[in-house]
């Protein structure tokens, strides 16, 4: 199974990409440094919170409800002449759903990482998580998943994937760089070299996704 990172550099991602920046008027090169980092933050987020049946079934059938990906089938339209507010209505409330009250400080942290403010960054989690959402929907209908054992795989699938070796190198250290399992702590040290025993950042960050 492909990764997350290799469906990013795809046809279809880099189309994505363009189509991200032009909308938030940032460089493609600092675009795709969002979503590099962001995705499998939000896909982990994804899979921590499917861990328990009652989360599992939220996220199916908000995944049901994506019609199977139909909003990979048109992204020129997505994007000509400006996203619509409903798309990204719809973000806002996806990654509310995912980060809940930590998402301003994740943005933050992604935000100083790739070199731009938190408002941009915002904007572009906002436009790419209907997408995600789109391309896991996709996924779940290819690989025929109806239960919660399936969607943990096919998350697990997508986080691991066959990146190549400096993706999956960069992957495996936003996800967890000191291998305690606490995926959002090494974030906030990789992103501003913060250390979590200390607080700070790595402190606001600590329980984002509970153990």
């Amino acid at each position: 199974m492909a990764g997350i990172l290799d469906l990013l550099n795809s046809d279809m991602g880099k189309a994505i990409v363009n189509g991200v920046a032009g909308q938030t008027n940032q460089p493609e090169s600092k675009t795709n440094d969002v979503l590099t980092m962001a995705l499998p933050v939000l896909m982990q987020a994804m899979k921590r919170n499917a861990a328990s049946p009652q989360g599992a079934e939220g996220l199916m059938n908000a995944l049901k409800s994506k019609q199977n990906g139909s909003i990979l089938d048109n992204l020129g339209g997505l994007f000509d002449g400006g996203v619509d507010a409903n798309v990204l209505n719809d973000g806002s409330k996806i990654l509310g759903h995912v980060l809940g009250n930590k998402q301003q400080s994740v943005e933050n942290a992604i935000g100083a990482k790739a070199g731009i403010d938190a408002s941009s960054v915002a904007n572009i989690l906002k436009m790419a998580a209907p997408i995600l959402m789109g391309m896991l929907a996709k996924q779940t209908k290819e690989n025929n998943v109806n239960d919660a054992s399936g969607l943990d795989g096919l998350l697990g699938g997508l986080l691991s994937g066959n990146s190549a070796n400096n993706e999956q190198s960069f992957l495996e250290s936003i996800l967890d760089a000191d291998g305690d399992g606490s995926i959002i702590d090494d974030v906030a040290g990789m992103v501003l070299g913060g250390d979590k025993k200390k607080g700070g950042i790595g402190g606001m960050l600590g329980g984002l996704f509970g153990k």
